[in-house]
């Protein structure tokens, strides 16, 4: 699996041809959208009320299909679980959570969280290998419970999403901010990397939590 970062909570999971994009922007937020077609789409935000033309699992085309929203899904070589962000939810909008298992790998995408998720989903999350967390301060999450969140499901590897990056318009804390609250008093330095390519068989090698961050 490759995994490609574009800023924001915009990811490109390629599993061979297969590959799922998740909360692809506008340029209205200052960056360049990715030009690529996938086969699924996922959102973590999604307005309220629904667009008439479109439901949870709707096909956006032939062979591509759109996903918001609490269910699970089976769809080619993924294995989806979307779960309400029910504290954080309102009339106007919906957060959802999403646990993926592709090419074995277990991997959860917490979007546009701002809080503590619940007790149950943190235990059902409990299993996650590869976790995407906002890692740029408010209006997400702040750093320090980040971090803490990441100490209770203890995956093997971290990718932080949401921190400021050339070109963003909105505000938003570097993610050295996150590094150093999640290492504590140890400045520690994360080399950021173009993409991140990962196998199975080799995260049973790593025993600690790593941070990986990705260059949009």
């Amino acid at each position: 699996m490759v995994i490609t970062f574009y800023g924001e909570g915009c990811f490109k999971l390629q599993s061979g041809d297969f590959v799922i994009l998740t909360d692809l922007f506008d340029n209205k937020i200052g960056l360049t959208p990715p030009r690529l077609k996938p086969d699924i789409i996922l959102k973590t935000l999604t307005a309220l009320p629904f667009s008439q033309d479109l439901s949870p699992n709707a096909s956006a085309s032939d062979k591509q299909y759109l996903i918001y929203g609490p269910g699970e899904y089976n769809i080619q070589n993924a294995n989806i679980a979307g779960f309400p962000l029910s504290n954080e939810s309102s009339e106007k909008f919906l957060k959802t959570a999403y646990f993926l298992e592709v090419e074995g790998i277990n991997l959860c995408f917490l979007g546009h969280l701002s809080e503590t998720p619940e007790p149950s989903l943190l235990e059902y999350l409990e299993e996650t290998e590869v976790l995407f967390i906002p890692a740029g301060g408010p209006p997400f999450i702040e750093q320090k419970m980040a971090a803490k969140i990441i100490k209770q499901i203890q995956p093997k590897i971290v990718i932080p999403c949401f921190f400021k990056i050339p070109g963003l318009k909105r505000k938003a804390d570097d993610v050295r901010v996150f590094l150093e609250e999640f290492n504590g008093s140890k400045k520690e330095r994360t080399a950021p990397q173009e993409k991140l390519t990962i196998k199975k068989k080799d995260l049973s090698d790593i025993k600690k939590t790593e941070i990986v961050v990705l260059k949009p």
